[in-house]
């Protein structure tokens, strides 16, 4: 069963890098690759039930977390141009 799933995650994996690699504005391409870490995740919990190792939800977790402050940045870089300090339109100066 977990079999299965794992192969079921991996096909859902080339998927989302099909989008990936075809999304045709920016916004399709971030949601296809926090898609591609969310399956991740998924298949590091299965794998870590397959293999009996509890740990890799430890590693998932971190993962995840990982997955979701990338997909923050990427997007504020892409929107402001910078990673750094607020805008001026922030600040009240614009």
């Amino acid at each position: 069963m977990f079999s299965a799933t794992a192969a079921a995650l991996i096909a859902a994996m080339l998927l989302a890098l099909i989008r990936l690699f075809s999304g045709p504005s920016l916004y399709d391409r971030a949601l296809a690759v926090n898609s591609f870490g969310t399956k991740t995740v998924l298949l590091i919990g299965v794998m870590g039930f397959l293999t009996e190792r509890p740990e890799f939800l430890d590693i998932a977790l971190v993962y995840a977390l990982i997955n979701f402050v990338g997909t923050i940045a990427i997007l504020k870089f892409f929107r402001y141009r910078a990673l750094g300090d607020a805008p001026d339109r922030w600040r009240g100066h614009g």
